[in-house]
């Protein structure tokens, strides 16, 4: 317990103990009492802007605050309403227009209404923005993503028709659009808010949805209440606490004592210890997730694709999997088994120490070489063991093909940081969870190259660069027919299986556990935390 979270403990008894004796009175305290709910997460938020970051901890909360354009229905990545309540496709697939809600405000006043989305949408859309996010350093955004990028000509037009009405025109039909605009990272922020921050709010946060942001305190807590007047009916919870808490033996200790009643992550090693407890409740379904450790493709040894499946050979993934994992599926290509667009017919590399020493002779390396791995400590969803027991597993069956690795291990929003913006050589532990239930938010995230920047996107942390899968990526985003594109990802999973750009470690489930008093919580394949106002504590 924080000494903020214990100071308000302490008021509320003080409170109650000033309520004369009776029954009425217990009674009036009991109902007044306010019903907080507290998440454990494993590492802090490096920002709350959805515009401006790109990590689960971050999404986490930004899912209670913000509404996006459209919403995913409860417990799915089905597109439903959200700030608009309706939208029409055109037949070409390239011109979107959405009816905004009525009577809707920011969590500031804000009334929100075609012309102020569209004002907050504009800073990622328009280079002459003051507030033009793309043009901003040191942030990770999903815009360009989304939107179109105005350097290669992609962007889309946007229209403000009248006060309720938002038309967005895309230069080509892009078929992921009407999912990535649901996405947390597509929140819409209180233009408001941006401007009273000199364009960063990322500390700020004011949204539209069922919780309003109260407080943050650095790698301790983020606090946020519930917003009494939501479009989507008041939440029955009045507070949710974000707890960091890094430690998977404490957030396990921590719930079984009710100090916390949800963790968002949890280890294999836990699963039965949640399920042989009364109290405690384990959720679990195939994830929307991939694991495994990147290369830099093209630095050192690694610029070799021999050198690269030498290392997929190296390690026995199957035995980590079954060790460490809790039995997850070994991983063969870019996208997990459960979401269209995987390649039955491509099966994962086996364990072959001799096929991994030839290789690397013929690379060059007979006696092998040293190299570096950079490792995180904290759960990911897609990796809830942490970083570090997997870079060790991997460092031990390297070291057998005589490929000696030096981990090191980073704080996690400095491991961000290093992967994504410098040139590092070696290995990193990598992974993604899926953002919106398309295929290209996993294989163009991770491995396309950005042909109109001349560099890797920002989470292709491998610097993967093959133009044939490319064009199969960028030809999937603009076909309609979903049978067609589905073929032309299989197609690039196979490249991509072939180029080994990572160490392809698994596939997890997505786990969470909660108290069992917990209810109307429901997982979501995307692994936020969206429609919390329909949780409840009993």
């Amino acid at each position: 317990m924080t000494q903020a979270i214990r100071r308000r403990w302490v008021s509320l008894v003080v409170a109650a103990a000033l309520v004369p004796v009776g029954i009425s009175a217990v009674g009036q305290a009991q109902a007044q009492a306010p019903k907080t709910l507290v998440i454990a997460i494993g590492a802090d938020q490096t920002g709350l802007d959805p515009q401006t970051v790109e990590n689960n901890e971050s999404g986490f909360i930004m899912s209670t605050i913000f509404d996006s354009i459209v919403n995913y229905k409860p417990g799915s990545s089905i597109v439903g309403p959200g700030l608009a309540q309706s939208w029409t496709i055109s037949p070409d697939g390239r011109t979107y227009t959405f009816k905004l809600r009525p009577g809707v405000t920011f969590h500031d006043g804000t009334p929100m209404n075609a012309h102020t989305v569209a004002e907050d949408v504009d800073r990622a859309i328009n280079p002459n923005n003051p507030c033009y996010v793309l043009g901003r350093k040191g942030v990770d955004t999903y815009d360009d993503f989304t939107f179109g990028s105005a350097k290669d000509g992609t962007v889309a037009k946007m229209d403000v028709v009248d006060d309720s009405t938002l038309r967005f025109t895309l230069p080509k039909p892009n078929a992921p659009f009407i999912t990535s605009l649901a996405m947390v990272w597509q929140g819409i922020m209180s233009p408001a808010a941006t401007k009273q921050y000199n364009c960063d709010a990322s500390q700020h946060p004011v949204g539209t949805g069922p919780f309003k942001f109260v407080e943050a305190v650095r790698n301790d807590h983020v606090t946020v209440d519930a917003n009494a007047g939501y479009w989507g009916g008041r939440p029955k919870v009045d507070r949710i606490i974000f707890q960091v808490v890094p430690e998977s033996a404490t957030r396990m200790l921590q719930l079984e004592r009710n100090q916390v009643q949800i963790l968002a992550d949890v280890p294999p090693s836990d699963y039965a210890r949640v399920r042989g407890n009364p109290q405690l409740k384990l959720y679990t379904q195939p994830g929307l997730t991939i694991l495994g450790v990147s290369m830099s493709n093209d630095l050192g040894p690694f610029k070799d694709v021999r050198v690269r499946q030498a290392m997929n050979y190296a390690v026995d993934k199957d035995a980590i999997n079954k060790g460490l994992y809790g039995g997850a599926t070994t991983a063969s290509q870019g996208v997990p088994p459960v979401l269209w667009g995987f390649n039955k017919a491509v099966t994962p590399y086996p364990y072959d120490p001799a096929k991994a020493k030839q290789l690397l002779a013929e690379a060059g390396f007979p006696n092998g070489f040293t190299t570096d791995m950079m490792v995180y400590a904290n759960p990911r969803g897609y990796n809830p063991i942490g970083g570090a027991k997997l870079g060790e597993a991997v460092q031990g069956y390297l070291a057998k093909v005589g490929v000696t690795v030096k981990i090191t291990q980073y704080e996690w929003g400095a491991y961000l940081d290093k992967i994504r913006h410098t040139q590092w050589e070696g290995m990193a532990i990598s992974g993604w969870s899926g953002d919106n239930g398309d295929p290209d938010n996993f294989l163009g995230d991770l491995f396309e190259w950005d042909e109109a920047a001349g560099k890797a996107r920002t989470n292709n942390n491998s610097r993967h660069h093959n133009p044939a899968f490319d064009r199969l990526i960028v030809q999937a985003r603009q076909v309609t027919d979903q049978a067609k594109r589905a073929q032309l990802y299989e197609q690039a999973n196979k490249i991509l299986h072939d180029d080994a750009p990572w160490i392809f470690i698994n596939y997890t489930n997505q786990v969470r556990a909660t108290r069992a008093n917990v209810r109307g919580f429901l997982l979501n394949p995307l692994q936020m935390f969206f429609h919390m106002e329909l949780v409840s504590l009993q």
